[in-house]
């Protein structure tokens, strides 16, 4: 049973009911007061909520009505959920809601959730660190009305060459694709999924030189994510010293030659 006195804040994941975690779905289901970000979380996973919940949308909510309505609601001795998409610690003004609620003495608990880049990644078959080709993986946007900090600019994250996970960026796709022309090859996949693991889902795979046309052509402006990698066009041929016989570790140690017998 979910404890009184505290807000829960609980990524719902990508979308689909199914690939919440269980602590965020047994969160949902004893929820009395839910309020989730009604563009973003699917109405299935809203629906997992009992019929006696408190519903409270926060799309057309500021900071302080958000806040104030959790406050109240945890006053009120009411088990508060806060529903994000995906996870709350990407991109989810997680840390402005708890510093308001700490400033009104109402403890938090934070679930995770499975994001759109992983789901992304799984629906594709893909592993994003191929050995020998990538090991890092980056998670950015591009600057766009937010900003980010210079020393993040999209030129120096491209220059990695990593796979490059961009949410929040549809809306700066001519810009995005200019500048990873400067750093990836033309031909370097690009994985293109809107709402990914939702009914209406679409995931493709195009080429980053004619990114930006593809995603004008499919009128994608919100809930989109780009994942930009040279491992979604790995052969299969690397592998991981991991499971190679020639390497030994702590689980699988090397095998002791046998002893010659002597005369």
């Amino acid at each position: 049973m979910i404890a009184t006195g505290k807000v829960l804040i609980v990524g719902a994941g990508p979308g689909a009911p199914d690939l919440m975690t269980l602590r965020a779905l047994r969160a949902v289901e004893q929820a009395e007061l839910l309020i989730w970000a009604d563009s973003l979380v699917s109405p299935e996973i809203v629906a997992l909520a009992p019929a006696s919940c408190q519903r409270l949308r926060s799309g057309n909510l500021t900071l302080e009505q958000l806040v104030e309505a959790m406050v109240n609601g945890v006053r009120r001795g009411l088990r508060v959920v806060r529903l994000h998409d995906g996870d709350p610690c990407l991109y989810g003004a997680l840390q402005e809601q708890i510093a308001r609620l700490a400033d009104a003495e109402i403890a938090v608990e934070v679930i995770p959730g499975i994001s759109a880049y992983q789901a992304t990644a799984a629906a594709l078959n893909a592993e994003l660190t191929i050995p020998g080709l990538v090991q890092t993986i980056v998670l950015s946007r591009a600057s766009g009305r937010t900003g980010t900090p210079e020393r993040e600019s999209l030129e120096r994250l491209a220059a990695l060459g990593a796979s490059l996970c961009l949410y929040l960026s549809a809306r700066h796709v001519d810009e995005v694709e200019q500048v990873l022309l400067q750093h990836y090859p033309a031909d370097t996949p690009v994985a293109v999924g809107y709402r990914v693991s939702w009914p209406d889902q679409r995931l493709e795979l195009v080429p980053l030189q004619g990114l930006a046309a593809y995603s004008q052509a499919q009128g994608l402006e919100r809930t989109t994510l780009y994942v930009v990698s040279p491992a979604l066009a790995a052969s299969g041929v690397a592998r991981s010293k991991l499971y190679s016989p020639e390497h030994d570790h702590l689980f699988r140690p090397r095998a002791t030659p046998p002893q010659t017998a002597r005369p």
